[in-house]
């Protein structure tokens, strides 16, 4: 897929690079991702559609995530073959178009929505009672509809600029874009990064900085909360800045260097080799996120789904024995109390059961 790089630097009369280690590595690192991302994003669904209680804000979050990288898996035995063939495209111009734009619309879109869960978990740890009306599951579906009408605005000049081309007789599929309209795809490229991965970030750090001083406060200012949200925030805290960490950081900030490189038409040939490198090598390792975002719908999800996945072990979804207790959904619980007990519970108690069933 890279081959436009090499030819240009070769024109230019640069620098000479061997990438064969591409047939390999590419080849290999995408079939893992596609092994592993095909069951775990199936089995998400697969178990979301099966679940018996409402979705709640968090659940409409992850399954869009998890159609997101079920529709990129799904394109990667194209570039599979590709870089096993050595770099050679053969299947037409529409499918070059495609696979581009899943790549970054999968990218990009989780990234969104990797946003919008943070938010939710910062005004549910830190706003529980006024962030109520507007923590319910009408603006999550809401906020994933707008999520994806933004990230295809986003998008739509990928379709434009992705397409094929011959290089040595051999058909290929940009990556980028052809060498002519590169400078274009650069400023292009600047843009995209700023407002699909740099603004989204900074909204997650400062929603993030504002929970951990609230969660560090002294024990009785807490009390609103409640220990089970407080654990689901520190949990969706480490998780999402893992997540940034290992795969949304390292691509971005190799992808801009390595355009960047580009566009200055630098003369150092290790430093081309080196961005270059750096590029291709986290390329493929930002679709990892494609295996971890499943792992996210369990973690996030606490032991709800972890019942739910033993039970359809056991073939006993949606059968109830004769007699036995159906179960209500949670959010629509009916506590029986002694009515000695009621004059114990505290205000917090009632907070706590709004705050848990979101």
């Amino acid at each position: 897929m890279e081959k436009l790089d090499t030819n240009t630097s070769q024109d230019q009369g640069l620098c000479q690079l061997s990438e064969k280690y591409k047939q390999v590595y590419l080849s290999l690192t995408y079939s893992i991702i596609f092994i592993l991302g095909l069951p775990l994003n199936g089995t998400v669904l697969w178990l979301s559609w099966r679940q018996t209680k409402r979705w709640s804000c968090v659940t409409i979050y992850l399954v869009n995530l998890m159609v997101a990288d079920l529709l990129y898996v799904l394109t990667l035995p194209f570039l599979i073959i590709t870089y096993s063939l050595d770099d050679r495209w053969p299947f037409g111009e529409l499918l070059c178009k495609l696979v581009r734009f899943l790549f970054y619309a999968n990218l990009y879109g989780s990234i969104l929505l990797l946003t919008y869960i943070s938010v939710h978990r910062f005004l549910g740890a830190c706003h529980p009672l006024r962030s109520l009306p507007y923590r319910t599951c009408r603006h999550a579906w809401l906020g994933t509809g707008a999520t994806w009408a933004l990230v295809i605005l986003q998008l739509l000049p990928t379709l434009a600029f992705s397409h094929t081309g011959y290089i040595n007789s051999q058909m290929v599929c940009y990556d980028t874009t052809n060498p002519e309209n590169f400078d274009r795809y650069f400023a292009y490229g600047v843009v995209l990064t700023l407002s699909g991965f740099v603004f989204p970030t900074l909204v997650i750090l400062v929603c993030y900085s504002l929970m951990v001083r609230s969660l560090t406060k002294p024990e009785e200012n807490h009390m609103r909360t409640g220990n089970a949200a407080r654990a689901k925030s520190i949990r969706t805290i480490l998780l999402v800045c893992g997540l940034f960490t290992l795969c949304f950081v390292p691509f971005h900030v190799t992808r801009s260097f390595y355009l960047t490189i580009r566009f200055l038409l630098s003369q150092d040939c290790q430093l081309f080799r080196a961005a270059s490198v750096a590029h291709k090598i986290w390329r493929p390792l930002v679709s990892v996120s494609s295996c971890l975002n499943p792992v996210l719908y369990f973690l996030l999800g606490g032991n709800n789904r972890v019942r739910l996945l033993q039970k359809l072990r056991q073939n006993k979804v949606g059968k109830h024995p004769a007699g036995g207790e159906e179960e209500i959904p949670r959010g629509e619980q009916i506590w029986i109390l002694p009515r000695r007990s009621l004059g114990k519970m505290s205000p917090n108690t009632t907070s706590n059961n709004l705050f848990e069933h979101r």
